[in-house]
């Protein structure tokens, strides 16, 4: 059921969705919840289970949902939880939730479609699109039983925090590598793409890497080239295709990143 949604458009009404969801969470003894990351299309990136809760209740932390999003480059998300007691209805911790999220979502260009509730036999839909409900705000960090109270001060403070850190880390990248001039984005989409082949031991194409850099192909490879130029990157010969050239890392900027990461998160 989970390899016919690969690929296709997901429409949060859909029968066969729905069916997935209770068929794979909607008799577990405990609440957890699935994240559908989709492109700009609603077409399926991935499907995760996020956090793992108790019987009565699940804690949520946005910005591990969020930081997935970007990661994937996901244009929408699609939030599934469960509900053991076998009661699809909403909880106010639910809706306020969905609320927050949403919110959050909007800000970061990561539309929340919708978020559906399943149990073995029903399901309830929140209908993202909803216009969010008035009323005094709860705790909106918790599925079902809510537990801690996040004020919009404290949120507004978490968001400039966060965006300090980004620039201060920002900063150290530049620092880190010495070379401004190519520290633009999709130059150092490159690097860390590569980073990540090669912690994977996978070997990375020249052209492969300008398909992931989302230029257009004469623009990524002009963009390689400068890299190479700047020893930043070393182009390989493979040796079963001689028309093709692999792209690796530099060893010392290989080093350099590994440092660069281990420090924290981007």
């Amino acid at each position: 059921m989970r390899a016919e949604l690969l690929g296709r458009v997901i429409e949060p009404s859909s029968p066969k969705l729905i069916e997935y969801f209770k068929t794979s969470m909607g008799a577990l003894p405990e609440e957890i919840l699935r994240v559908l990351f989709l492109d700009a299309s609603r077409r399926l990136i991935a499907d995760e289970q996020m956090q793992h809760g108790s019987v009565r209740q699940l804690t949520l932390y946005p910005r591990t949902i969020f930081r997935r999003a970007l990661e994937l480059d996901a244009a929408a998300i699609l939030l599934v939880h469960n509900h053991p007691s076998g009661d699809p209805a909403p909880s106010d911790s639910d809706i306020r939730v969905t609320d927050l999220l949403r919110g959050i979502g909007r800000a970061l260009d990561v539309e929340l479609i919708d978020h559906i509730i399943v149990t073995q036999r029903e399901h309830h839909r929140l209908a993202a699109g909803k216009a969010p409900p008035r009323g005094r705000p709860g705790p909106p960090l918790t599925l079902g039983d809510g537990h801690r109270d996040e004020t919009q001060k404290e949120i507004a403070d978490l968001a400039l925090a966060n965006a300090r850190r980004t620039l201060r880390r920002r900063l150290l990248r530049k620092q880190l590598l010495g070379n401004d001039e190519l520290f633009g984005e999709p130059a150092w989409d490159m690097l860390i793409d590569l980073f990540i082949h090669e912690g994977e031991a996978k070997p990375v194409s020249t052209s492969s890497l300008g398909i992931a850099s989302g230029l257009g192909m004469s623009s990524a490879l002009r963009l390689v080239q400068r890299l190479c130029e700047a020893e930043l990157l070393v182009r390989t010969s493979d040796p079963a295709d001689g028309r093709r050239n692999f792209i690796r890392l530099a060893p010392e900027v290989a080093h350099r990143l590994t440092a660069y990461f281990a420090a924290g998160e981007e």
